[in-house]
């Protein structure tokens, strides 16, 4: 039995990035958007910021990167934006750059994972692009978790509660 390994690649990273985006809207859902807004301190970021963030670096290296869409990011908009947008417009921006990269994703041929790219003045290529942004998009959804739990506190609600011995050596998932 022959495995096309590039589709299971590319199926796992669409995952990833759904599942991902998931996480961000289980959190959302559980504040108000003032609470999205809230920083820590001053020269931290807000999740309102975090996600405008994650939808700016998933355009630029998911869609404009892999698809060659025109790289329009403002990057240090992302972190500066105090809008006061609202959870809704947030999640709705958030929810169109991932579609918009995952449509990217699923049609990438299997040979198209090597070819060279040039994303955010970093020579790479398509897998290596595919890499580099979900594990930023992960590693910043656990963040989204963490400023969600710091601020409802034991009103937190769990997204996953372990239920069994293998599930319980799997760890918390937040």
């Amino acid at each position: 039995m022959s495995v096309d390994s590039s589709a299971v690649f590319l199926d796992a990273a669409r995952h990833r990035l759904a599942e991902g985006t998931r996480k961000i809207e289980h959190c959302a859902a559980q504040l108000s958007d003032e609470q999205l807004w809230w920083r820590p301190r001053p020269e931290m970021n807000s999740i309102a910021n975090l996600m405008l963030h994650l939808s700016g670096n998933v355009r630029q290296w998911l869609v404009s990167g892999l698809r060659g869409d025109p790289d329009v990011r403002n990057h240090p908009n992302e972190f500066s934006d105090r809008s006061g947008r609202t959870k809704a417009q947030l999640l709705a921006i958030l929810k169109s750059a991932v579609a918009d990269a995952d449509a990217a994703l699923s049609r990438l041929a299997p040979d198209q994972l090597i070819s060279p790219r040039r994303i955010q003045g970093f020579e790479t290529n398509v897998t290596d692009a595919i890499f580099d942004c979900l594990c930023h998009f992960n590693g910043h959804v656990q963040e989204i978790i963490h400023l969600t739990r710091s601020q409802l506190g034991d009103r937190y609600k769990f997204d996953f509660i372990p239920r069994g011995p293998q599930q319980e050596s799997a760890g918390e998932r937040g």
